[in-house]
């Protein structure tokens, strides 16, 4: 029993080991690094951009929003460092479902690009219906009007939507078409709309430092009795709901806290990048600043924006349904709305693109493992884009915005989305505590390689790390002892201090998950100091503490990349701490809708995904040793492959 569970442990956790020596990739390298900043940005930089600021700052946070975004901003550049990192070492397109597949094994891989799937299908779907909802607005309803009248759907259950959006299904099978004839005329486009939404964003921006005031950062209660009693008392005095108590941070540090939590949505998009890894001219270079450059527009844009609109405009008179036209209208520039509507529609755009981008590559990534149907790994020949994953994926996300009412499964999005991001996270902090090299082949197969417990040198060339002297001087296997926690026998990472961290970070990562869960639920009984909350929240703030003491003290790898992620390992955790509270705080209705959907995709993975695996292919019995965490194995072999074999 105990050698059955053992073997189908190994058979869920298998890892990946990339080896593309000699094999060009399918896909087109043509994408620059001003393409990546684009489709990062014109992704991330969605609709919302136009509406969130005016929700957040008048309903949670007043002026005091431009720290929203700052606090957003930051927690969202951790998990972007994190990407950056992936992308400097795994020049392969699937985004964290490769990164997990190479790190932490295949069933982690499977729910992480399955949930992928689902969040960029709900967000393409979830887009195209604002797109004809926001053109629907300018034509004065008249579209949504004829439809209503002709082809309503009465469907109890708010499953489906009142009409058919005949408007959103053409859209999206546009774009399908777009994508599917090629990766350059996509990134063209995308750059188009993207200058144009950051060129109106420019205008709203400097046009609210010029006609703004200061003073409506410095607001006070007479100033809200003034505007009650000027709207002829026709609406109720609601100081603390509306007013807060005035001035840059009326509702307090809760306010800003809450808000930021919103705001952190307003900058997930950024990850469309890492699926560029075999369309982009020089991915381990593009890629990282790709994303960080993209996350840093993304905010000035953000923060710009937010201040603007709250200096123009009183907080608590801001609509929320469309800020900056009545804000406009406010300072008597009324005309502004139709560019500000220009740049609503490229806005969304692009942030329809950003997200139908990735889908296809995703999907392309998982059939070309085998974890779904092999079919869907199709490629064009002639444009070099994965065809039967793009058609597949444009027809389910049109039919969705076709028919389906979005507004329940929105937050099935945030699932997807920062479950990728926590495991990315985890991934780079495993990593960089592993011996060996997940990057070139000059700097893996130069070191040593574990045959049955002894160290062979293996000749190489140079690594340009100082790996390579440090392996000569001790083994790579030693015997566990509680000692080796805290006082490791050295500064070169072993098997043993792997495990180590690999073990320690998913101990962290289940304390994470309990503590979040607590604080998600019971935050008011914390903060009044109750002895049943507070107890077990210090308990497990103690106990993850001690883990990431013992994460610290083990030997970090020397590798040399083109990107690391700084402060390891205080940088990772806590973006992986961020993720699991921002999803603890979701609804139960929306993890009964992602049991759901993840009971679907595990009937696919152990029905076809375990028996068609590649990785079930290519194990074999014979192989001299099976290496943990795949240490001595390179992500990848360049030209300059050692000449002493480098595989078992």
């Amino acid at each position: 029993m105990a050698s059955k569970l053992s073997s189908i442990g190994k058979i869920l956790l298998r890892r990946r080991a990339l080896d593309c020596s000699g094999e060009e990739t399918r896909f087109a390298r043509c994408l620059s690094t001003l393409d990546l900043i684009a489709l990062g940005v014109g992704s991330t930089l969605g609709a919302g951009v136009y509406v969130l600021a005016g929700e957040v700052a008048r309903e949670k946070a007043g002026p005091a929003i431009v720290l929203c975004f700052l606090i957003a901003a930051l927690s969202s550049m951790l998990a972007g460092l994190c990407y950056a990192e992936f992308g400097a070492r795994v020049p392969k397109t699937g985004s964290a479902y490769l990164y997990s597949y190479v790190t932490v094994g295949e069933i982690w891989a499977f729910i992480t690009g399955w949930n992928l799937i689902l969040s960029y299908v709900i967000g393409t779907a979830s887009v195209a219906r604002a797109w004809s909802s926001t053109f629907d607005n300018l034509v004065e309803q008249k579209i949504s009007g004829f439809f209503k009248a002709s082809m309503a759907m009465k469907v109890p259950g708010q499953v489906l939507a009142e009409y058919p959006d005949l408007f959103a299904l053409i859209l999206i099978l546009l774009l399908t078409g777009l994508l599917a004839f090629g990766v350059n005329e996509s990134a063209l486009v995308n750059k188009i709309f993207t200058g144009i939404n950051l060129v109106v964003l420019g205008f709203v921006i400097i046009s609210g430092f010029v006609k703004g005031d200061s003073a409506n950062w410095h607001l006070k209660k007479e100033d809200y009795t003034h505007f009650i009693n000027q709207s002829n008392g026709s609406r109720p005095f609601k100081v603390e709901e509306e007013f807060g108590v005035g001035g840059f941070s009326p509702f307090g540090l809760t306010g800003i806290l809450s808000g930021a939590a919103t705001c952190f949505y307003a900058f997930v998009g950024f990850d469309c990048i890492a699926t560029t890894s075999e369309e982009a001219k020089n991915p381990m270079r593009s890629i990282p600043i790709g994303i960080v450059a993209s996350l840093l527009i993304c905010f000035f844009a953000y923060f710009g924006v937010s201040a603007s609109l709250t200096l123009m405009m009183p907080y608590y008179q801001l609509n929320v349904q469309s800020p900056l036209p009545e804000a406009f209208t406010y300072v008597g520039w009324a005309p502004a709305r139709y560019i500000v509507a220009v740049g609503s529609l490229c806005a969304l755009s692009t942030s329809l693109l950003g997200s139908m981008f990735p889908m296809p590559r995703v999907i392309y990534a998982m059939a070309e493992d085998g974890l779904l149907f092999r079919v869907l790994s199709r490629m064009n020949s002639r444009t070099k884009t994965p065809l039967m994953a793009t058609i597949v994926s444009g027809i389910v996300a049109s039919l969705m915005a076709f028919l389906f009412d979005l507004a329940a499964l929105v937050d099935l999005m945030s699932i997807g989305t920062l479950l990728a991001y926590s495991l990315v996270a985890i991934c780079v902090l495993i990593l960089r505590y592993q011996p060996g090299s997940l990057s070139s082949s000059s700097q893996t197969e130069k070191l040593v390689e574990l045959v049955e417990g002894e160290k062979v040198a293996v000749s190489g060339g140079d690594s340009g790390d100082e790996y390579g002297m440090e392996t000569e001087e001790r083994p790579l296997r030693e015997a566990f002892t509680v000692k080796l926690l805290f006082c490791p026998s050295g500064k070169t990472p072993t098997q043993t201090s792997g495990t180590i961290v690999y073990a320690t970070t998913a101990i962290i990562s289940t304390l994470m998950v309990v503590l979040c869960i607590i604080l998600a639920n019971c935050l008011s009984e914390l903060l009044s100091g109750n002895a049943a909350v507070v107890v077990p929240c210090v308990i497990l703030t103690l106990l993850c503490s001690v883990c990431v003491l013992i994460i610290w003290r083990q030997p970090e790898s020397k590798e040399a990349l083109t990107f690391k992620v700084p402060l390891l390992p205080w940088l990772p955790l806590f973006s992986v701490f961020v993720n699991i509270y921002l999803m603890m705080q979701l609804d139960m209705g929306t993890w009964c809708r992602f049991t759901v959907w993840m009971i679907i995709g595990f009937a696919i993975y152990f029905f076809y995904g375990v028996k068609n695996s590649s990785e079930a292919a290519n194990r074999s019995p014979t192989r001299k040793y099976e290496p943990a965490l795949q240490p001595k194995s390179p992500i990848y072999n360049s030209d300059s492959d050692v000449e002493g074999g480098s595989s078992p």
